[in-house]
This record gives structure tokens, sequence and C-alpha cells, in this order.
């Protein structure tokens, strides 16, 4: 990564950014105990329960006997690629309020896509909105708002993905009556695909409203919620008017359409790599034909809405169990046990290994970057009043 020496606010110490609360003295691991906690519990849950369902995080070589190892490398280009774009596309989010040069994006979000991986519940969202925002440029309410409008963009996109291929895409028959090392239905798997199509659609309404109907939807609101508490109506009338300001590209016909294109280019190659990288596992159906791009774009919505939901670091257990729930209406058990296994053992390895290594190498070559990110992990979350 080029070295890019950016510039950046003063340490909030002494005075806050405007829209950044000030940093709470308090020690990250005391004041997030309750979410360490629980992820904690949640990762050793999952874990269990993958291995007691006959599943390893590392699988017996076995499952490897016929992988194409050659493909890891065009798969990891294409991960590259990935990043870049879901990177780069930020721009159209922010070009509204300022114009960031693509390499500061990159630098700020392959740390913050780093951030999200490895602290539970999502809490590594508040880093790249911190490292980005700039006195007199880009506020930390403006960064946020750009980050949620993308997150339910994200989600939304993923999700119609996912609800086509259910739809459309055979399935294996019959459908196994519970996901291969979980005890959870297949059915229930179907309907949360198409529950989280329902609640990111819903979340793109209510802030689209809000952007372009801001008053009515504000005097609505308050009728609704204003008969049980006049303050809850306020709060929540502020919140999503704040998220809104994230819809700013939505106005300008060149910056929306190239989001769109750019977030069509990250998922499209997203799945392009996945369906490389599964075929080069081995992971074929019972006639021995291999898996197809509609069954990969399952596989792919089922992770997305999965690692939607916030979880433990890693996202272990999460990651398996989403990739094995897509496997498992497609495959035979046995080829999810064995070529698949070495399919969802390389994918999490290598998005695991590629992520860190991208937000290392920014951090190196970034001076400010180590400061700004020690920043972002000493803030408090905002107070409830």
């Amino acid at each position: 990564m080029p070295s890019h020496q950016a510039s950046s606010p003063q340490p909030p110490s002494s005075s806050a950014p405007h829209g950044v609360p000030a940093p709470n003295n308090a020690g990250f691991l005391r004041r997030h105990a309750a979410k360490l906690v629980a992820s904690a519990v949640i990762t050793a849950g999952l874990v269990y329960t993958l291995r007691k369902g006959g599943l390893k995080f590392v699988p017996d070589s076995g499952s490897f006997a016929d992988v194409k190892w050659w493909t890891l490398a065009p798969y990891f280009l294409s991960l590259v690629g990935v990043s870049y774009f879901r990177a780069v596309r930020w721009r159209f989010l922010l070009r509204a309020i300022s114009e960031v040069p693509k390499r500061r994006l990159i630098t700020v979000s392959w740390i913050g896509f780093a951030a999200i991986l490895l602290m539970p519940f999502r809490l590594g969202e508040i880093v790249r909105p911190y490292m980005l925002r700039e006195k007199g440029k880009v506020s930390m309410a403006s960064a946020t708002g750009s980050v949620v409008a993308e997150r339910v963009v994200d989600g939304l996109f993923l999700s119609v993905v996912l609800a086509i291929a259910l739809i459309f895409v055979d399935t294996v028959h019959p459908l196994p009556q519970t996901v291969v090392g979980l005890k959870i239905s297949v059915l229930q798997v179907r309907s949360y695909g198409f529950t989280m199509l329902g609640v990111f659609a819903t979340a793109f309404i209510v802030i689209a409203v809000f952007y372009f109907a801001r008053a009515w939807a504000h005097r609505a609101t308050l009728a609704v919620f204003g008969v049980v508490s006049k303050g809850l109506a306020e709060k929540l009338a502020s919140m999503a008017e704040k998220l809104a300001d994230g819809l700013h590209f939505l106005g300008n016909g060149k910056d929306a359409a190239g989001f769109l294109a750019e977030t069509t280019a990250y998922w499209l190659l997203n799945a392009l790599g996945m369906w490389l990288l599964a075929w080069g596992c081995g992971v074929a159906h019972a006639d021995g034909s291999p898996i197809n791009f509609g069954e990969t774009c399952a596989l792919m919505g089922m992770l997305g809405v999965t690692v939607l939901i916030p979880g433990p670091p890693g996202l272990i257990g999460v990651f398996q169990a989403g990739v094995y729930a897509g496997m498992t209406m497609y495959f035979p058990t046995s080829v999810v046990t064995g070529p698949g296994a070495a399919y969802v053992f390389l994918l999490y390895a290598i998005q695991v290994g590629w992520t860190v290594v991208a937000a290392i190498g920014c951090l190196a070559t970034d001076k400010n970057a180590m400061r700004m990110l020690e920043e972002a992990e000493s803030i408090a979350p905002p107070p409830a009043s």
C-alpha cells in the first residue's frame, strides 16, 4: 500500500472534534465487558454445536484431497478486488459532504474492516467514521450516517440476491430436515433469508422517506409513537433524520449510479471468487456436476446476511454456520462434510488472513493511522440521554 500522509485532527483529549464524543478514560475491556462475555459465550456455543454435529474448524486431510491448489491464487486476487471496490465506493456517499481521495478511503476502510472482523458485536463499526472525520470537512455524524446507509444498501442488495436464489435455484430433493452439523431446520434457514429481505427493505424505505419527505415523516413519527411517549417519538425521529443524511447520494444521479455500479461489482466479484474456490475444492452434486453460479449466489447471500448480525470476534462459528446452511440446501451431506468442509476452511482462512494483513499494511504505511485507531477504540458509546 503506498504511503499516504493524510491530514487528521488532533487527539480529542483536550477538545473533541465536532460531533465526536470525548474519549472515556475507562478501559476498553471494562466498558465492553458484558459484550465481550456474551461474545465468548456465543463463540463457545457455536464451536461446541459444530463439533458435536461432526464438523471441524480444521478438517481432516482427506477433505483436501480434491483441492486444486492453484485456484487459491486467483481467489486471493478476486478478494483484493472485492476489498478495493468495497472501500472506494464510499466516496459516492461522501461526495455531497466532502471529496475524499481514494487512497485515504482505502487506508481507513481496510483498517476498519479488520476492526469490524476482530471486535465482537461489530464494535469496530465506529472505527471507519472516526478515522475519516476531519474538522470542518467531515463530521462524525455525517461519516456515521454514510456507513449506516452503506450497511442498509448492502443488506438489501444481498437479501434480494439470496431471495432470488432461494426461489429459482433448484435444491436437493428431498430437503434435509436440519442443517448439516447444526440443530437448525433448513426451512427455518430459508425463512430467515426472506425475513432479512423484509427487514432491510423496511429499513431502506424508512430512511428514504425521511430523506425525501422529512417534514411529513417527522410528523408521522410523532403521531404514531407520541401516543406512547412524546420523548421517545422525538428521539426516534431525530435518529431517523440523522441516518437519512447518509442517503445524500440519491439526490445526485451520477453518485447514485456510481455507488450502485461499484456495489454490484463488489458483490459480483465476490460471488465469482467464491464460485471458483468452491469448484477448486471439489464441491459438487451427487452426480458429479460442479457447483453452479446460482448456488454460489445462495451461499454468498446466506453467509452475508448471517455475518451482518453482531456476533463473536473473527465471526468464528457464525461464518462457518452461514456457509454450511447454504451448502446443505444444494449438496449431499458427504460433500458438505468432505470437500465442503475444506471449502469453508479455506474461504474463512484466506478472508481473515487478507483482512488482517491489509490492515497491518495500512497501519505501517500511514503514520497517523495507528494513533487514530487507538483514539477510536477509546471512545465510549454516546450517552443514552
